[in-house]
């Protein structure tokens, strides 16, 4: 017999739960934290270094581009270094090149930092939705789902605050170096909490065709698609919004500052217990309901944002962030759900659609705000949002006559 089959998984009244939901809460942390701590120093690069506006995003976009690409291959790579392993190779390593980003000589070199830096947080994010399919107790994981992704939430918001006022005070190099060493520490902490994998074995003969074949079998469920396309537009329509909402703010009649438009992103700490909240009702209400809910918040809150006074744009952008950590908490925990057998490959065609959908439609964004101002951006994110919703309408309807997708349905 297998004996990983007949260890029991982790569940809420185990210690080794609660320490698997810390570990993967500082995990999320830093990798976000590494990921977005250069937003709010665009400017500071552009006077340092002596690049345009356009250039000064070079290293975020080096980054994130390189995620997108390292979270497929950390699903090959998964399967034969084993999953914990990975992950904490991939915060140290990302971590220490945080470090040397800030003693980077000259602008080609940094970028090939970021760059690199990019490449070796993706082995983070779909092991880490991996490892909580395999090892908690489908029934108890949306909770621990949902503090993951608060994780993310939090390391967001304080590489985005935190660097800067780090910034004000230090310099940039000054705050690239305490986010890496903060990382650091985050990283040994992760290590020595997450339990060792007890449903995991390591595969170490799988050859090309094998990984085909499986994101082949992800892509051809239905339920699987619409979870991925669920992924991509309220991660496009997150981005939309908080790419334009600053120049917004900027502008007559608000004229924020650089510093006032940075503090916008502390609506961030709304994520962190709207995706913990969500874990939590999910795994008594369903996915289905819990999942619509969060589009449709998401959806009222870019509604809001239209109204030219400021309480109901903060109000709005407040609301885009609930709804869509919750969206995006549920959708990552429901992929898990669904998919029986190489996990790791259907979350990472999860993730790169999440990121693609983040990448192409923040930058199409662009373009309606150039030509028709919020009002341009708000209708492109409706126009996201009705799709979204229409998903996550059929998805709920799948649940109620499926006993695969309920949230109860035994392993």
């Amino acid at each position: 017999m297998d004996q990983r089959k007949t260890v029991p998984r982790l569940t809420r009244v185990s210690p080794q739960y609660r320490r698997a939901s810390v570990a993967l809460f500082l995990a999320g942390f830093a990798t976000f934290s590494l990921l977005y701590c250069v937003q709010p120093l665009l400017p500071v690069f552009a006077r340092d270094f002596g690049v345009s506006p356009a250039s000064s995003s070079l290293p975020l976009s080096c980054s994130t581009f390189a995620l997108a690409v390292a979270i497929v291959l950390a699903a090959i790579l998964s399967e034969r270094a084993g999953r914990r392993e990975l992950m904490f190779a991939s915060l140290l390593a990302s971590s220490l090149l945080n470090i040397a980003c800030a003693v980077a000589p000259t602008w080609s070199f940094l970028l090939g930092l970021r760059l690199l830096e990019g490449f070796t947080l993706g082995g983070v994010p779909a092991v880490a939705m991996t490892w909580l399919a395999e090892e908690v107790e489908p029934a108890e994981l949306g909770l621990a789902m949902g503090l993951y992704v608060a994780g993310t939430a939090f390391g967001g918001m304080v590489g985005r605050v935190g660097a800067g006022v780090l910034a004000e005070h230090y310099g940039w190099r000054g705050a690239l170096g305490s986010v890496g060493l903060l990382d650091v520490a985050a990283a040994l902490g992760f290590v020595r909490l997450l339990p060792l994998s007890q449903h995991f074995a390591p595969r170490r003969n799988l050859g090309a065709a094998y990984h085909l074949k499986a994101w082949r079998g992800h892509m051809g469920t239905a339920e699987l698609r619409a979870i991925y396309w669920i992924g991509a537009l309220v991660m496009g329509c997150f981005m939309a919004v908080f790419n334009y909402a600053g120049y917004r703010l900027m502008r007559p009649p608000y004229g924020f500052t650089q510093t006032q438009q940075g503090y916008l992103f502390l609506i961030y700490v709304f994520g962190i217990g709207a995706s913990s909240l969500a874990g939590f009702l999910t795994d008594r209400m369903g996915r289905g309901k819990v999942l619509v809910a969060g589009i449709a918040t998401m959806t009222f809150g870019v509604l809001l944002s239209v109204f030219a006074q400021i309480g109901f744009i903060v109000a709005g952008v407040a609301l885009v962030t609930i709804g869509f950590f919750a969206a995006h908490a549920v959708a990552s925990s429901w992929v898990g759900r669904l998919a029986r057998t190489d996990r790791g490959h259907a979350t990472s065609l999860y993730l790169l659609s999440y990121y693609l959908g983040g990448t192409i439609a923040g930058t199409m964004g662009g373009w309606f705000w150039s030509h028709d101002g919020w009002n341009g951006v708000a209708g492109f994110s409706l126009l996201l949002m009705a799709a979204a919703l229409g998903a996550a309408g059929w998805m709920l309807c799948r649940e109620r006559h499926s006993t695969l997708l309920a949230p109860e349905a035994a392993e």
